[in-house]
């Protein structure tokens, strides 16, 4: 039998009935990786018990959507940037231009950094949608994490060649070779790390696929019996296209080709028919929750370009199932529940929407359903014990009365101290345990210089990285 652990807690976010419940002064019991009990008491024996008294514990989060292998280059390039050609989005110009000048060195660096970052901002279960794979799985099952990733694959990408209009340049067969290695990449991962590394896959975007490639997909996903990701509806050009190749929005062209099922995670859908941008009628959520599609909402890589969701309480209602994800820097889940919450009330004008039970919802319960795994996003006998350890006493948690509103609208990240996966400490007292922090971000900094020297080379008019990204302020000149 495995070592039993109790864990005496001053609050916890546990599960009965269906929903997260909270429970004073109570205590939690693990046995292993695996939480076997959740109560006021425990009558059996332990073999340690842990003084949480002190602290808040709620389940880990659930992040469905995120870029290890670049997106913390992000920082110091894409912010305060946008082309009203492309409706604001950065996909044309600024992530070509970022892919070109990035190495293999850069995208190491990148996941890495990640890995700690994630640990360090309340992320217990990551989704990876990227293309050095194995390494990925390398660093998560060193860091600790529960990571499932999928190698991406397309037909085709986008390019601008004026700095006007949208092009696509295809390569079917690379999709085809895409695939398949996708396929192998599950096959040799699935289950490694004590079945913390998991695989799944993740044709690119509804606009780069061929619909052969989408349906392979899709049949791939049924046997196997994995998540099947997608970027869809995520900007304007994508969306006019789409409707100019089928004279159907992208979530209805989806639907036609039979792509859509409860094992879809789709990336974003921020942009369906009715949305304001985009000015095409249908019934995109109603498809979507007719066949049981999932969404992974990044709010920051959107909001930052002064685009937003509408509404994140719409989709809810709609019985779409919502759930969170990170996407850009910085990939926190805590930043992502707040912003979630405050845009989701502005862009419906209601403060009684969009609320701090819908996010918190999104980011545990709501992920491990599109997971399809009962034992994930909670804090119940049968679950793993992926936990996190808030600070009770912390500047940011008092007063404390309703810990589920602290978390959502005021936890920092100081005040998030231990965290636990799989029944170990990947956490405590604030410091990451498996990733060396200092070195992380050292190799992170070499590799961000490293990609501005390179920036001109992938972008259509062969700009550096301060005209593409000028400096706030300029640089102070001393006076002689």
């Amino acid at each position: 039998m495995s070592n039993r652990t109790r864990i005496d807690a001053k609050i916890i976010v546990g599960f009965q009935d269906g929903e997260h419940r909270i429970l004073e002064d109570g205590c939690i019991v693990l046995e292993g990786n695996e939480i076997i009990h959740v109560g006021k008491d425990f009558d059996g024996s332990v073999d340690k018990t842990i003084d949480a008294t002190n602290r808040v514990i709620t389940p880990g989060f659930i992040n469905t959507h995120t870029h290890l292998a670049e997106s913390s280059l992000d920082k110091s390039f894409v912010e305060d940037r946008g082309h009203r050609q492309f409706s604001m989005t950065g996909l044309v110009e600024m992530l070509p231009a970022r892919s070109m000048a990035m190495d293999r060195e850069g995208a190491e660096a990148c996941v890495d950094y990640s890995m700690g970052e994630l640990i360090r901002t309340g992320t217990t279960t990551v989704m990876e949608l990227g293309g050095i794979g194995d390494y990925v799985a390398d660093a998560a099952e060193k860091s600790g994490l529960r990571t499932y990733i999928a190698d991406m694959y397309k037909s085709g990408r986008w390019l601008t060649r004026d700095g006007k209009k949208v092009e696509y340049d295809w390569n079917i067969e690379a999709g085809e070779e895409g695939f398949k290695k996708a396929v192998e990449f599950i096959e040799r991962v699935d289950g490694r790390a004590n079945g913390r590394i998991k695989g799944f896959l993740s044709p690119a975007q509804v606009d780069t696929c061929t619909e052969e490639l989408l349906r392979k997909s899709r049949e791939a996903s049924d046997s196997m019996q994995v998540p099947l990701a997608l970027h869809v509806s995520q900007s304007v050009f994508e969306f006019d296209e789409m409707t100019k190749r089928h004279g159907m929005t992208p979530i209805e062209w989806l639907e036609s080709i039979d792509f859509l099922s409860e094992w879809n995670i789709l990336g974003h859908a921020i942009m369906p028919a009715g949305h304001s941008w985009v000015q095409f009628q249908g019934d995109d959520l109603g498809i979507l929750a007719r066949h049981g599609a999932n969404v992974a909402h990044c709010v920051w890589v959107f909001a930052r370009r002064g685009i937003a969701m509408e509404s994140f309480p719409d989709y809810i209602d709609a019985g779409i199932n919502m759930t969170l994800g990170t996407d850009t820097a910085p990939q926190s889940m805590i930043e992502g529940l707040r912003w979630t919450a405050v845009i989701g009330k502005m862009m419906c004008r209601d403060s009684q929407r969009s609320t701090a039970a819908d996010v918190f919802n999104a980011a545990t319960i709501n992920g491990a359903k599109m997971l399809q795994r009962d034992d994930l996003g909670k804090v119940a006998p049968g679950a793993k014990a992926d936990l996190l350890f808030w600070d009770a006493e912390s500047m940011f948690m008092v007063p404390l009365r309703d810990p589920i509103k602290n978390i959502v609208y005021n936890a920092q990240t100081e005040d998030l101290v231990d965290v636990m996966i799989d029944g170990e400490y990947v956490q405590q007292n604030g410091k990451v345990l498996n990733v060396d922090i200092e070195q992380a971000n050292a190799a992170l900094q070499f590799a961000g210089r490293r990609m501005w020297s390179e920036m001109g080379a992938g972008d259509w008019a062969g700009r550096n990285i301060d005209q593409m990204s000028p400096q706030t302020f300029e640089t102070f000149e001393r006076k002689l």
